[in-house]
């Protein structure tokens, strides 16, 4: 009788430089990580090959998989490099130049009205096309649309090549069957086009923001499907080699910008919610990890080649927001509110005409990559001021990947003589105008969010995020740092916390005094339904899904939106009173002031949601052995001494180096040291001492601070 296969989970991060694999074992609950190359050329195949290493270090096959799940970048450097292609544009009669006006804004207020360049155009002025017809904003028909007219528009688009098509008409959101009608007609006379309807992408008003977020999704659609169903494709092939022909499909999941997955069969219908798929991943993680280590207020830090994502975590849950960019693009859909910068590992120091050093955010990336990794890189990056200063070890994985040291001194040296400083002084600076990138970047994030950024621990990942923490603590007044086990995998272990998870909105503007109670009710059922099939059709039974609500307020007259949880049960005028205290105080939070108390202030309701929810089985983070009874931690832990610098002016100190993996629970030591595992380092600085905590964490305190709980 042959054996009941193993039920594994994957969790695949593809990032800059490396692709980073979790595996969990449901049957064992044990986890299993590693790394492999990136692919820049195609990511699709660093990810195949990290799927292919971790079910041969488990001794598994392709029929032991029961999902595989995995935060992509391919939407988000699609946008970020500006690689869109030619797009079409229908809309309403009158509103040809919608893009054009945009907001009228620009961003950091008028006075940056001087240096700013307003970014070109998604949609070149001569691919925006009109159509007659029009909708009021309940919905009703004022002019029935001008069907040989979109005719009309479809067969020239269709001549011109013009394949990818959005579609924005006017208050679609309350009305859908004019953009439905649309689609209709284009089936008919240009069947090949690649089509976004706004009532489908986002069924909320504001006419610029639905028809850039609409376009974003349609200029997307192509690359993600053919990548996702690329790599689907390809997953299936594991169960053909183990002789499973015609054994069903390999479950594949993708991350969402709003902290859910979703199977790649319906990803592809609905791209643009996979635009912040890899940072989402890692804030979840992180997030958990902080939690169970008895942290309620973490900043997390992402630490990639090229960028360092950073948000904030509140008793486990990451801020959301619906006013991100991608890029230069607007894309108003429920995401985590990440703020990324260009200081990651490959980041280059470069100088001005001046004289003046700068870093970033042009990256050296994976290819050539930093000086030292000796594949023809020109330029001195962060990573090559770190491997000078001895902070990393002259190679990564555990060696399996040797770094030139002498190659990352000598590019360091000569930008030193350029700026008339020494090496040491040189590649110190590198590394602080990195860690004041990065702070800045912390602090935009907590600030603008009503927080002291000096409340909270700071939990660091990612290849590079941990290498600058010491100094963020410095600069920022943290209260100590959470760097979590195998730091490098700590998006794709997040990958595998996550639920199955929707978003579904209706803009119902109202006055909080003359709020129609039966139509809330009716609206929010209504998008319970659509969260209901979806799920449904995701395999989740009835009892399993679960559902949040939510909506947007503002004070009447303001131009934007708080958004609230709403409570579950009957929707009566004492649940509604209940929701305007909590935007009330909401309100405050963030904006330092209420109007709970003013007459004359009403309080608006504009946009009500619901999440549907298909919980997963969560990996347990299980302890470590502890520290009691074993080795003294130098003769367990210490592997060597090193030569590192950690401030130019007292020059190199003789540091020991421990192996994280011969840690244990309990142990506690000051800087200077540095922590090396197979993938990351964590330079412990003087004055610095660190605990290590049940579950393997890092925390990392100023001497005589103690972290709060």
């Amino acid at each position: 009788m042959s054996e009941e296969p193993r039920r594994i989970r994957i969790g695949i991060d593809t990032g800059g430089t490396f692709t980073d694999v979790v595996a969990f074992d449901e049957e064992t609950g044990t986890l299993t990580t590693t790394k492999t190359p990136s692919t820049p050329s195609n990511p699709a195949d660093g990810f195949i090959n990290g799927v292919a290493k971790v079910l041969e270090m488990l001794g598994a096959s392709g029929q032991d998989l029961v999902a595989v799940s995995h935060g992509t970048t391919v939407a988000t450097n699609q946008l970020l490099e500006g690689k869109i292609g030619t797009l079409g544009f229908i809309t309403t009669e009158g509103y040809d130049f919608v893009l054009e006006i945009a907001r009228q804004a620009v961003p950091d207020g008028y006075g940056n009205s001087y240096f700013w360049v307003k970014p070109e155009r998604i949609v070149r002025a001569d691919m925006v096309k009109t159509v007659g017809g029009r909708m009021d904003f309940e919905g009703n028909e004022v002019r029935p649309l001008d069907e040989e007219q979109v005719r009309e528009v479809a067969r020239w688009f269709r001549e011109r090549g013009v394949d990818t098509l959005g579609v924005n008409l006017l208050h679609a959101y309350a009305n859908p069957s004019h953009e439905q009608r649309v689609r209709e007609i284009l089936a008919e006379e240009h069947p090949d086009a690649i089509l976004s309807l706004s009532s489908e992408v986002l069924r909320e008003y504001r006419e610029y923001e639905r028809s850039m977020t609409t376009l974003v999704d349609a200029a997307v659609k192509p690359k993600v499907s053919r990548y996702v169903t690329s790599i689907h494709d390809r997953l299936d092939q594991f169960l053909q080699s183990d002789g499973a022909v015609g054994h069903g499909k390999i479950p594949f999941y993708i991350m969402k910008s709003n902290g859910g997955v979703l199977s790649a069969d319906e990803v592809v219908h609905q791209p643009i919610t996979t635009v912040l798929s890899g940072p989402a991943a890692g804030a979840l993680g992180a997030g958990l990890i902080a939690q169970e280590a008895g942290f309620g207020k973490v900043l997390t830090c992402d630490g990639g080649g090229t960028s360092t994502d950073v948000t904030v975590v509140l008793d486990g849950e990451p801020a959301l927001t619906t006013e991100g960019n991608v890029g230069s693009y607007p894309s108003k859909i429920p995401m985590i509110d990440v703020v990324t910068v260009g200081a990651g590992g490959g980041s280059i120091a470069w100088t001005t005409p001046e004289g003046q050093l700068k870093v970033g955010p042009h990256s050296a990336g994976a290819d050539p990559g930093p000086l030292c990794y000796g594949k023809g890189g020109q330029d001195p990056t962060i990573t090559d001021a770190h491997v000078m200063l001895g902070r990393i070890p002259p190679h990564l994985l555990g060696g399996e990947i040797p770094l030139d040291a002498e190659a990352a001194r000598s590019g360091v040296k000569d930008l030193a003589n350029r700026l008339g400083l020494s090496p040491e002084h040189a590649a110190t600076g590198i590394l602080e105008i990195s860690a004041w990138n990065q702070a800045n970047a912390l602090r935009q994030i907590s600030v603008k969010r009503g927080l002291d950024v000096r409340d909270f621990m700071l939990a660091t990942f990612g290849g590079s995020g941990s290498l600058l923490a010491c100094r963020l603590v410095d600069i920022l007044g943290l209260q100590g740092v959470v760097v979590p086990q195998n730091p490098g995998n700590v998006s794709a272990f997040g990958l595998l916390t996550v639920d199955v998870k929707n978003d579904y909105v209706q803009t119902n503007v109202a006055k909080d005094a003359a709020l129609d109670l039966d139509q809330i009710a009716r609206v929010y059922d209504d998008l319970a339904d659509k969260a209901r099939e979806a799920l449904a059709k995701e395999g989740f039974a009835d009892q399993q899904q679960h559902f949040q609500r939510s909506a947007d307020l503002r004070y009447f007259g303001q131009a934007f939106e708080v958004r609230v949880p709403t409570p579950d049960g009957d929707i009566t005028r004492e649940w509604a009173d209940r929701v305007a205290d909590a935007f009330h105080d909401e309100h405050k939070a963030l904006y330092g002031y209420d109007f709970r108390d003013d007459a004359m202030q009403q309080v608006e309701w504009v946009n009500l949601r619901v999440s549907g929810i298909g919980p997963i089985k969560r990996p347990d983070l299980a302890p470590i052995e502890s520290s009691t009874g074993a080795q003294p931690l130098v003769e367990r832990a210490q592997r060597s001494i090193r030569s590192v610098t950690f401030d130019a002016d007292t020059g190199p100190v003789d540091t020991p180096v421990l192996w994280r993996d011969d840690l244990r629970a309990g142990d506690e030591f000051t800087g200077p040291v540095i922590v090396e595992e197979f993938g990351s380092t964590v330079p412990i600085h003087p004055g610095f001492s660190v605990r290590v905590d049940k579950n393997g964490n890092l925390i990392i305190t100023k001497e005589g601070k103690e972290a709060a709980q």
